[in-house]
């Protein structure tokens, strides 16, 4: 599955906030990146810009690309609930997504190829699709042999945070998606509603 390996922190940037996670090089220069970047007399941004940009840094945030992001958009507008927000909980129902979240991997990076080399299992058997979706109930957690990857270990020991939605049992090296999460629970700072006018159109 191709996905974007550039830049991370031109990305950043481009945004004007640190949407991989934490990065030095973007404090240090957090403005847009070229010639021009520092200049504060930037032009006014059209309507359709700003949904672009809406819409590009969702993609970047959760590494989905242009296809897949479209088709998930597509099984939100034909689903009962508000389009946007649907959109984002297919987004972090996501197998690699979910275990970033869990801290298995601090990175959705580093989840997605935890995910791709056969570290992680779902129910029992082993999963190897990132954009694989979670159902509520479902047990994710690490392949026995890899319960030892130093990788693996650095990052739980390391990771904070604590979601509603999910439980993790540091023991056994599982956690359970309890849940789809509400709006609410989700702490990635995208404006929903502009990707919906965008595709809208």
């Amino acid at each position: 599955m191709a996905r974007y390996r550039g830049p991370k922190t031109k990305i950043a940037r481009k945004f004007g906030e640190a949407i991989f996670g934490d990065d030095k090089s973007f404090e240090k220069r957090n403005y847009p990146p070229g010639q021009h970047g520092n200049n504060r007399r930037r032009g006014k941004k059209s309507e359709y810009a700003v949904q672009l940009m809406e819409k590009q840094k969702a993609k970047y945030s959760y590494g989905i690309l242009e296809r897949q992001f479209r088709n998930l958009f597509e099984k939100a507008n034909r689903s009962k609930g508000v389009t946007g927000e649907v959109l984002l909980q297919l987004c972090e129902s996501r197998l690699d997504n979910v275990v970033y979240r869990m801290g298995i991997s601090p990175s959705r990076r580093g989840a997605r190829q935890l995910v791709s080399h056969r570290h992680i299992i779902v129910n029992g058997e082993i999963v190897n699709i990132p954009s694989y979706q979670l159902k509520p109930g479902d047990v994710v957690g690490v392949r026995e042999k890899s319960k030892s990857l130093e990788a693996i270990n650095n990052s739980l020991s390391n990771n904070s945070s604590v979601y509603e939605w999910i439980t993790w049992n540091n023991e056994k090296k599982e956690g359970t998606f309890v849940t789809v999460p509400e709006r609410l629970q989700i702490p990635e700072n995208i404006k929903e509603q502009l990707i919906v006018e965008l595709y809208s159109k």
